[in-house]
Formats: C-alpha cells, sequence, structure tokens
C-alpha cells in the first residue's frame, strides 16, 4: 500500500513539474531535464533506492529506454506519461544531456568475489560493468533497482529486451540476488 501511494506521489509531483515548465523555455534541454532530476536527482542521487541512476549512464540505453516508455514497450505509471510528452526529436537530446554528466560517486562495499552466474553479463555489460552500447552501466546501480529490474526480467514482466528474460530465467533468484548484491557495491 505504502509503495503504492509513494508511486502516485512521485507521479504527481514529475507531472506536475512537467506541466508548470514555461512554454517558451519548454524548448530548451535543461528545463525539460527538469522533470527527470525530480525523481533521478539533481546531483545524480536518486530519491528512491528503487529509482536508477541515469547521470553518467550509457546514452545508447537512455534513448531506448525512454523511446520504450513512449511507444508503451516499457511501461510505468510514472515514466511513460513523462516520456511520451518529450519530442521525439529531443529524446537523443536528453539522453545526452544525462550520459554526459559524472556517475554519482558512492562508497564502495566489501570486495566480494564474483558470484556464480555473473560471467555472462560481462559479453554486454562490459569488463567491470561499465556497459557500452548498446547496454546499461550495472555497476554502482542500487541493489534495490537491480534485482527488481532482474526480477522483473524473469518474470516476463519486462520484456523490452529479447535477451534479458531468458538469461534471468536461467538464474535462481538467489543467484540474482547475489549479482544485485555485487553490482551494486561496484
Amino acid at each position: 500500500m505504502f509503495k503504492s501511494l509513494v508511486s502516485v506521489v512521485v507521479a504527481a509531483v514529475a507531472i506536475s513539474a512537467f506541466v508548470a515548465i514555461p512554454a517558451n523555455a519548454a524548448e530548451e534541454i535543461d528545463a525539460k531535464v527538469q522533470v527527470c532530476n525530480s525523481c533521478h536527482g539533481e546531483n545524480g542521487q536518486p530519491i528512491a533506492a528503487i529509482i536508477p541512476n541515469i547521470w553518467g549512464q550509457q546514452q545508447s540505453f537512455l534513448v531506448k529506454q525512454l523511446h520504450d516508455y513512449k511507444s508503451g514497450d516499457r511501461t510505468n505509471p510514472i515514466m511513460a506519461p513523462i516520456a511520451q510528452g518529450i519530442a521525439q526529436q529531443d529524446l537523443r537530446k536528453v539522453a545526452a544531456y544525462f550520459s554526459t554528466k559524472s556517475w554519482p560517486a558512492h562508497a564502495a562495499g566489501a570486495s566480494a568475489s564474483p558470484p556464480n552466474g555473473i560471467a555472462m553479463c560481462r559479453a554486454c555489460h562490459g569488463q567491470n560493468f561499465e556497459g557500452g552500447p548498446p547496454a546499461p552501466r550495472l555497476a554502482g546501480l542500487s541493489y534495490e533497482y537491480l534485482v527488481s529490474a532482474m526480477r522483473n526480467f524473469a518474470d516476463g514482466e519486462r520484456t523490452n529486451n529479447l535477451d534479458m528474460p531468458g538469461f534471468m530465467k536461467a538464474l535462481s533468484e538467489s543467484e540474482r540476488d547475489a549479482i544485485a548484491r555485487y553490482l551494486s557495491a561496484l
């Protein structure tokens, strides 16, 4: 109940922030991304652990996610209306804005041995899990976001990537949990 209430409040704040942008400033990317900062953070630190860092994230990944929210290929009651409010020609500009920011610094967790199943992640997400076209950076994303995203792929709730559902279904819940803990500590 609390989680859904938080979602409704966050959506209302984000949508009202988008509507509040003056018409003459709406064409400026700096003004448009203020809506994003409402949840993803003005300093790159999201307001809740379930919200991903987007500062310094791979531009190609951000473009794809915005496109998928806009088209309905990925659903989220907060992100879908926001993405639908971004003009098609501005999707790349918004993604570029965030990809050029520095990845937010955080205290690295205790180093641990890479968990079972993580080797397959390196093929797309890079040796140090910092991503690259088209895969997102995973290193340093929050445990809460990572474990939720992996579970959503495994359960078939998230389908905007053809490979990830199969990879995540092949892992046990405890393996996904260990991978999320490991990546969040990087």
